[in-house]
């Protein structure tokens, strides 16, 4: 049987127990002492399936999941994927099929012009705002959080990455901020609320725009908070702070020029940005063929260095790098058992196919970044060398302050006072 075959030469940690319809299960590999988790037994509907899995093992194994042809009777859907990341090692190439899905795949990630951006976006961004209420935090942060202790809720991890990004940006007062996807609005907020700045968020989501408008409104800072239905190309006038959280995941790889050349144009010349992205520690794909299709359309996620090499080209500089290796796998950990928690109310509000994506979804990407070389990056861009200081103390200081630890650092200068302006449309002006 091919499947049995595929199992034999890749398992070499853990312990896979398969069966197919009724009929009697085989068994690959052992369990190790000090991983009892690893001990999973799974059942497939039928012989369709199990060829499938064997065929295109990396796309058919979350079709078959999501569709309940593949169920787990023994072990978890996180010991299953565990499994599978400490034995990446040995998987196989893909084959015709799986190599036929990678180049449609990779033609898809590579190109996001603006009608394309926004139905990606909407893809994923549009679904309920009560969905994703289910399971991140309270402030609608859908980026990696920043576990500056294990034992963190996800709220204070959550709070902490806001901190360290504000922290970076080293704002100033009267500074006009520009949030390049700005979700929920739940960093435009915090900005807004901890130094004496203007922010002005765009976003693709129509959803996402409802409720970060709602949010300002009810804040009391639409005179300084704006949101816009706008795409970063399209975005006019000069900003002193640039902000970009996982938006750059949805640029696609042939538009990072245009990503940082926007920058570049939007910037002011004693201007400051910050980055914040997926990366991969090394080349590779830039995506998942399953993920794309069901979860994020248009993703790619980029090597470091393909991501340094655009920024290069502008002539900017590159200020600060950060890399966050293991905490957006905490931060999947955290929504992965919240989704769970409310299993119910997700399938209320789709229904139970749509659960096992999302589950699927969460589990696989913790997968990618404890086993599969995913992390994130920051970083920080200026225009002029001399824009912020030359050591990082500011930044544990700007922490420290917005943690209520110690009084805020009095700022060093202060850019002349500027009501922020918001595009109504994608096409009108920042």
């Amino acid at each position: 049987m091919m499947l049995r075959e595929l199992l034999a030469r890749m398992i070499e940690v853990g312990r896979l127990s398969v069966a197919i319809r009724s009929e009697p299960s085989f068994t690959i590999g052992a369990v190790p002492i000090d991983m009892p988790q690893l001990d999973v037994a799974i059942r497939l509907k039928d012989r369709w399936a199990a060829n499938l899995l064997a065929l295109d093992p990396e796309y058919q194994l979350g079709q078959c999941y999501m569709a309940g042809s593949l169920v787990i009777e023994r072990g978890t859907l996180d010991s299953l994927m565990e499994l599978i990341g400490r034995n990446l090692k040995r998987r196989p190439g893909a084959g015709i099929l799986g190599r036929a899905r990678e180049l449609t795949a990779a033609l898809r990630a590579r190109t996001n012009s603006l009608g394309r951006s926004r139905r990606n976006v909407a893809h994923h961004y549009d679904l309920s705002e009560a969905f994703y209420r289910l399971f991140l935090d309270e402030d609608l942060q859908y980026s990696c959080a920043y576990f500056t202790d294990p034992g963190m809720s996800l709220e204070a991890a959550q709070a902490a990455k806001k901190a360290h990004i504000a922290a970076k940006l080293d704002l100033q007062p009267g500074a006009h901020i520009l949030d390049i996807g700005c979700g929920w609005g739940g960093l435009a907020l915090m900005l807004a609320r901890s130094a004496d700045v203007y922010v002005t968020g765009i976003t693709l989501s129509t959803e996402q725009l409802r409720v970060a408008r709602d949010r300002a409104s009810a804040a009391g800072v639409s005179d300084r908070v704006r949101f816009a239905l706008a795409d970063y190309r399209q975005v006019a006038g000069r900003f002193d702070r640039i902000v970009s959280v996982g938006m750059f995941e949805h640029v696609g790889a042939k538009h990072y020029r245009d990503y940082f050349g926007a920058i570049d144009r939007l910037l002011t010349d004693d201007g400051v940005a910050l980055v914040h992205s997926i990366g991969r520690k090394d080349r590779g794909p830039g995506f998942d063929r399953w993920t794309q299709e069901h979860i994020f359309p248009g993703g790619y996620i980029p090597a470091v260095s393909e991501a340094l090499a655009a920024l290069e080209e502008t002539g900017l500089w590159l200020t600060d790098l950060e890399v966050l290796r293991l905490h957006y796998a905490e931060t999947l950990r955290h929504w992965r058992l919240r989704a769970a928690a409310n299993r119910p109310a997700i399938e209320a509000i789709y229904d139970a196919r749509f659960y096992r994506m999302w589950e699927f979804y969460l589990a696989s990407c913790e997968m990618g970044f404890r086993f599969n070389g995913l992390m994130v990056f920051q970083a920080q861009i200026a225009r002029d060398v001399a824009s912020l200081p030359i050591t990082r103390t500011y930044i544990t200081e700007a922490e420290q302050g917005l943690h209520g630890a110690r009084p805020r650092p009095q700022p060093k200068r202060a850019h002349a006072r500027r009501k922020a302006t918001a595009p109504e449309t994608e096409a009108a002006q920042c």
